[in-house]
């Protein structure tokens, strides 16, 4: 990640602006909305050491002085997604968790059959936008 915003570095104008949008290192909940009544079916324990890798590696190049933090940001995130569509939604993490995740689905599939006319399953996370600014060497 330090190559990349070393390459952002070098290729932005003095003092122009980096805009790093990820989402929150923390645990994603997900949840059921019916008839627009939202319940939540179980917290995620997917892998933060990515995103801890990236957060480290922003404060890596603020501290050698390549940006200057100019905002921080955090704000919900709802992914919505119908029910049948959460198994190819969780294949986009890694699978060293299989039997985490494949509990994950039974449980959304047993949200399935929940009572109601509009299901649809609701993915609740956090989204950090930083605003950085490029030192003027």
């Amino acid at each position: 990640m330090v190559h990349a915003l070393r390459e952002a570095h070098r290729v932005l104008k003095p003092n122009g602006l980096l805009l790093d949008l990820r989402p929150g290192p923390v645990h994603r909940r997900i949840g059921v909305e019916v008839d627009g009544q939202y319940r939540q079916l179980a917290i995620m324990s997917e892998s933060l050491e990515d995103d801890h890798a990236a957060n480290q590696a922003v404060v890596e190049v603020i501290q050698k002085g390549w940006f200057k933090p100019v905002s921080r940001t955090q704000f919900g995130c709802n992914r919505v997604m119908r029910l049948k569509d959460f198994r190819g939604w969780l294949a986009d993490f890694p699978t060293d968790r299989a039997a985490t995740q494949e509990r994950l689905i039974q449980t959304v599939e047993r949200a399935s059959e929940l009572d109601g006319k509009r299901k649809r399953l609701v993915v609740k996370g956090p989204l950090v936008l930083k605003v950085l600014r490029k030192s003027v060497s």
